[in-house]
């Protein structure tokens, strides 16, 4: 049977707006992504199924791109019977264990101290889990990873792109250059390398800026016909996107940079720096991008940090980026 891909586009009740899902028709009928668990989004979806010819009862098997909420929600609205797959790295998020909830906020609570962070702002953490009411609360059946095919489809193949989020995979159809990103290649908007606590076994955290840039020129190892992404519209040339993120990168960081000649700087005072307008509603969205920011520097030896009591602050090397 020749694999047909169809869009289905759902809303969120989130700043980004409408999210993408993808039907893939082939041996089994795999569905990529799963929208927000809003009913909205979930009677929207069922109305683009039925036009496709089919319901949700349909569905053998649900991949996920990443674990965000946006991208699993109506898993809940799907019969158990219907495995879900996705990376490992995923699985802790979409069951919603206790256990690492717990772990997550004591790791944010220590990190932040080190970020120089007030404590009002530490107090505002058990509201991080706010927006996982949109999330699903499902194991995964079965994972992937690196170089595997999806179940059912030998033709698409796995590739691991964390960055935006640890969990993140995209998906290579190797006859005709189709993929299927996910929130890894937008068109329009950058996705946000968003902080999470180390993986069970990792000690230290993952540095989710310097991923992503990584991934973004893993693409570039790939002949990529268009790609359908999580948001908006397809990209039709990858490469100059890539470039375009990565220049748009150096720029910010430069920004940054110039912040800290002024002289040395918590990642906190950066932070409120970069983000003045924004900072108090979008929190851990806008300290992810300033940590993010920082590591690139450090990275790249343009700043260093050193330990000051509870916190660290950077100091700018002189160097150019």
């Amino acid at each position: 049977m020749k694999e047909r891909v169809y869009r289905i586009t759902v809303p969120t009740p989130f700043p980004v707006g409408n999210v993408n899902m993808y039907v893939i028709e082939g041996d089994n009928l795999t569905l990529i992504d799963a929208g927000v668990k809003t009913e909205e989004a979930w009677q929207s979806f069922q109305q683009q199924l039925r036009e496709l010819g089919y319901t949700p009862r349909d569905i053998d098997q649900v991949v996920i791109t990443h674990h965000h909420p946006d991208h699993v929600g109506l898993i809940d609205y799907l019969s158990e019977e219907i495995p879900v797959i996705g990376h490992k790295k995923a699985d802790r998020w979409v069951r919603q264990d206790e256990t690492f909830f717990q772990q997550q906020q004591q790791f944010f609570a220590q990190f932040l101290v080190e970020c120089g962070v007030d404590q009002s702002f530490i107090a505002q953490l058990p509201q991080l889990r706010r927006s996982l009411r949109y999330a699903c609360r499902r194991p995964l059946a079965g994972t992937v990873q690196e170089g595997d095919s999806l179940p059912g489809l030998p033709h698409w193949k796995v590739i691991e792109t964390p960055g935006h989020a640890q969990s993140h995979v995209v998906f290579y159809r190797e006859t005709d250059g189709v993929m299927i990103g996910g929130d890894h290649l937008l068109l329009h908007i950058s996705p946000n390398p968003m902080m999470e606590p180390p993986f069970v076994g990792e000690t230290e955290r993952p540095k989710p800026l310097l991923q992503y840039n990584d991934s973004l020129r893993k693409m570039l190892r790939y002949d990529i016909a268009y790609c359908m992404t999580g948001h908006g519209e397809d990209v039709t040339d990858v490469p100059a996107l890539v470039e375009k993120r990565l220049r748009k990168q150096r720029e910010r960081a430069e920004q940054v940079l110039e912040m800290i000649k002024q002289g040395p700087h918590t990642v906190f005072q950066v932070c409120q720096k970069l983000f003045p307008a924004v900072y108090r509603q979008e929190f851990m969205l806008t300290m992810s991008e300033t940590i993010g920011q920082l590591d690139y520097l450090e990275a790249n030896g343009a700043v260093k940090k050193r330990q000051t009591g509870d916190y660290y602050v950077y100091e700018a090397v002189e160097v150019s980026v």
